[in-house]
């Protein structure tokens, strides 16, 4: 059913919770995953803005490498990619190139004002992706 899976990373909690059921999920399917971080265009002409973008791509590439290495350890094969862009969008065209089945990643839980501010990678995943999505809770629902 699942031959490719993606797992988009921030690195943080959300996104580690979604490697773990991408990898979950890979177990099961003999899949392989796909882990891509998105490095947000920054436009500016202010000093430092290539260092910024320069420390934003090595944290994309510790955070696939730490995928790469939780796939390792449990005899999971994966790709990762780092890519420059709108995150929802180069989810959705990483998808497309690689023929991705599932779409798994992380969401922070946002509501109210900060959800309408700010929005959400995944909910725009979610409304435009042609494969399926598994979001994932950052925090398990409490009781």
């Amino acid at each position: 059913m699942y031959d490719r899976i993606l797992v988009p990373t921030d690195g943080s909690e959300g996104a580690e919770r979604a490697i773990e059921h991408a990898l979950s999920l890979a177990e099961v399917h003999g899949a392989t995953v796909h882990g891509l971080y998105a490095v947000e265009p920054v436009y500016s002409t202010e000093t430092g803005t290539a260092e910024a973008v320069a420390a934003l791509e090595d944290a994309g590439e510790r955070a696939v490498a730490s995928l790469a290495e939780a796939a390792e350890a449990r005899n999971v094969a994966a790709v990762t990619d780092v890519r420059r862009g709108t995150p929802h969008q180069m989810i959705l065209d990483y998808a497309e190139e690689e023929g991705i089945d599932v779409i798994v990643m992380g969401t922070e839980g946002r509501t109210g004002l900060s959800r309408y501010l700010v929005g959400s990678v995944a909910e725009k995943v979610v409304r435009l992706s042609d494969v399926p999505v598994l979001t994932v809770r950052a925090e398990p629902a409490e009781e």
